[in-house]
């Protein structure tokens, strides 16, 4: 059984994300604000957290920082449309994926599924044993660990699946659709903006000059690959 945190300051939506959740076999815990999240994922072993972005006391922003500067569990945030500029830093600071208010329940079980999915596959189990290296940067799969230059790296499970899919195949460019859909193994609708931030992320983790990368380059109207013989 999965531990999944709710956590938003209005009881009806964390009341009914509960029975959909439950529905699921999975079991949940429930915050109201940033703070008691934080004391939530510190107590328990927490395998997702659906996070608000607008609380009291702390909000789901403020919430993601500190949740990085300990943790990579996945975070999903729950978000109003008009809430694009915070949904845009909420993935800089570490969210792996956003559904926006009112959500479907079907959507969000899903993407929920897919995350647990990403973060358990990341924890062990039967992965493959080879690692990957191109240039300064190598990928253990059994590990699930990434060095730079010798140098370990911490990246967030997105993160790291996505480095492994452009790694495993240089040279090739793949649509952010289509990198959408194999990571986080959902319909692509609106992943664009999810894709962009989360590779720029990336960049800035082991590119020397993210602006001018070495490794992961933009094919201008199609998408992004792993530069074949890139190096330091």
């Amino acid at each position: 059984m999965y531990n999944v945190l709710i956590c938003d300051d209005e009881r009806d939506i964390v009341n009914a994300l509960k029975i959909y959740l439950s529905a699921e076999d999975i079991r949940t815990f429930e915050a109201y604000n940033g703070l008691e999240a934080l004391d939530i994922i510190e107590k328990q072993d927490i395998q997702l957290v659906l996070m608000d972005i607008m609380m009291p006391a702390m909000d789901g922003i403020s919430a993601m920082v500190a949740i990085r500067e300990k943790s990579n569990v996945p975070v999903i945030l729950l978000t109003a449309k008009s809430e694009d500029t915070d949904i845009i830093l909420g993935l800089n600071t570490g969210a792996d994926d956003y559904i926006t208010k009112p959500f479907n329940p079907v959507e969000l079980i899903a993407r929920v599924r897919s995350a647990l999915r990403r973060y358990m596959l990341l924890g062990g189990g039967a992965a493959p044993s080879e690692s990957l290296r191109i240039g300064g940067i190598e990928l253990d799969n059994r590990e699930k660990s990434v060095a730079l230059d010798g140098e370990g790296v911490s990246l967030t499970p997105t993160e790291f699946e996505i480095l492994r899919l452009l790694m495993e195949h240089p040279g090739q460019v793949f649509s952010p659709q289509e990198i959408y859909r194999r990571v986080w193994k959902d319909a692509p609708y609106g992943s664009e903006n999810t894709v962009a931030v989360h590779i720029r992320h990336l960049r800035e983790k082991i590119e020397i000059d993210p602006a001018n990368p070495r490794y992961i380059k933009v094919v201008w109207g199609q998408g992004y690959k792993m530069e074949k013989g890139a190096g330091r």
